[in-house]
């Protein structure tokens, strides 16, 4: 079975499907924001997508962060690190990407088991 989450015209939020899901790129609201800022935009929207589908960040196999710039890792990393399961930390690659605007800073991916 397959279940989406929050579907849209051009795509769902989130897919379940075998016992996985895929969380889509999640970007944040306020696009003026600081990296900070919009880190947490975008770590809270993961945690909204989680609950909904009824699994929690214990459980996110891998995750994805795409950069606009290289330059903001440390800053990202800064609420990251607060944000993450320390007894159960992910896979995770990071990279410098453009993004869909460019005010977006940071976008996320995230495979989570459910």
């Amino acid at each position: 079975m397959i279940k989406r989450y929050q579907p849209g015209p051009r795509m769902s939020a989130a897919v379940a499907h075998n016992g996985v899901l895929y969380v889509a790129g999640q970007v944040a609201d306020d696009e003026k924001g600081s990296i900070e800022q919009q880190t947490q935009e975008v770590l809270a929207a993961i945690d909204a997508i989680l609950a909904e589908a009824g699994t929690e960040k214990a459980k996110i196999l891998s995750i994805n962060v795409y950069l606009a710039s290289v330059g903001d890792f440390a800053a990202m990393n800064s609420v990251y690190d607060q944000w993450v399961d320390k007894a159960n930390p992910p896979a995770r690659a990071t990279v410098e990407a453009r993004l869909a605007t460019p005010n977006y800073k940071v976008e996320m991916t995230a495979i989570v088991a459910l």
